[in-house]
């Protein structure tokens, strides 16, 4: 099946500015993620689709190789759940073949090659988002080896020089007029020749492993967002410098509140009683109860402010706010006394026709115009 494109994916055009392609992705992963969406295969799908259509279009290299190459231009990125390896990079790809075809080439002798970059998908809870924290990972990578020293060779051996470009890494090739420089076929660029390779990582020079790392969850930071850690990559080869690991901040769902960039929502239930004749109700916030006062007469949906009880963004800015919908709730289980009482409640509101309902008149007389109009 042919790949989506990234933009098609995320719902943006291809001009978005960053933060609206945060937003873009902030929806799709708060609607799809697979702990709101439990055994929904389709949902899990789409959840990891736009989480790496927004991996690629956030990062403005891979995002400028994108529009210029599409997919290819971007293969070998990190992608999918968990745990992803970055491939070689746009200049990787490309550079040997424009390289070799001008006679330029990378040089003779062993090839020394950065590490991959790697992406370490982290998901916390909505507190931590909020203040922050430190938290253990445990990462796979591929590490030098400790055995041969990153050489590939078996202890007491070393690699041998490559016969055929005499450790070049490059041979040349005549094609009419053209003398075109290509990579070496045998040692595939290295120079050199592993014999005896290395017993524990069978020549390669690296091996996996696991390390635990303490990465600083910053406060305010919220889904989309990156931790780079310098060099905690995979490892080089041939000694090359290692890559870096990039953390990927996904948030919890939250039982009571979900975020709206600074600010908290939360939908709070209220008794027909209190809605009507005022009343005083308790709202939990991340730093504990408040007292919120509910006007008389408050219909469902008016939404109150509580300040300063939000979030504090990582880039800066003010701290956001509590917006509190209210939910006028329909009593139910009622006894034959409490219908009996709300019956006359009604009757005695219907006789005094004093307005007490003026969202039902209002709406009967838009229903009692449009049926008149269709008579004309």
């Amino acid at each position: 099946m042919a790949q989506r494109d990234y933009y098609e994916v995320l719902g943006v055009s291809k001009n978005v500015s960053e933060a609206d392609l945060k937003k873009a992705y902030r929806r799709l992963a708060m609607k799809h993620h697979p702990d709101r969406n439990p055994g929904n295969k389709e949902a899990e799908n789409q959840f990891k689709e736009a989480k790496e259509a927004y991996e690629v279009l956030s990062d403005p290299q891979k995002r400028a190789a994108y529009d210029q190459f599409g997919h290819a231009g971007v293969r070998g990125t990190p992608g999918g759940d968990g745990f992803g390896a970055g491939g070689a990079s746009f200049s990787d790809i490309f550079g040997d073949v424009f390289g070799d075809i001008f006679g330029g080439g990378r040089g003779g002798g062993s090839r020394v090659y950065r590490g991959a970059d790697l992406q370490y998908n982290l998901e916390i809870s909505l507190e931590d988002a909020v203040y922050g924290n430190e938290v253990k990972i445990r990462v796979p990578r591929m590490e030098a080896c400790e055995t041969c020293n990153g050489s590939g060779a078996k202890p007491g051996s070393s690699p041998e020089t490559c016969k055929t470009c005499n450790g070049v890494g490059q041979v040349r090739m005549q094609q009419g007029f053209f003398s075109v420089q290509q990579t070496c076929p045998r040692c595939h660029g290295q120079g050199k020749i592993v014999t005896d390779p290395c017993s524990i990582c069978s020549g390669s020079g690296r091996v996996k492993k696991h390390k635990t790392l303490s990465v600083k969850v910053p406060a305010g930071v919220d889904i989309g967002d990156r931790i780079r850690l310098s060099g905690e990559g995979e490892a080089g080869q041939n000694n090359g410098p290692a890559g870096d690991l990039y953390v990927q901040i996904n948030i919890k769902p939250h039982k009571i509140f979900t975020r709206e960039e600074s600010h908290l929502l939360c939908s709070i239930p209220v008794s027909i009683a209190t809605a009507a004749l005022g009343g005083e109700i308790e709202v939990p916030t991340l730093d504990g109860r408040v007292k919120l006062k509910i006007p008389p007469e408050t219909q469902s949906g008016k939404i109150f402010r509580i300040r300063g009880k939000g979030v504090k963004p990582v880039r800066g800015g003010p701290r956001g706010d509590i917006l509190c919908k209210v939910h006028v709730e329909t009593p139910v289980k009622l006894s034959v006394e409490q219908r009996e009482l709300l019956r006359r409640f009604d009757d005695a509101l219907k006789k005094d026709r004093g307005g007490h309902s003026p969202q039902e008149s209002g709406w009967m007389d838009s229903v009692k115009r449009f049926f008149d109009d269709m008579k004309l």
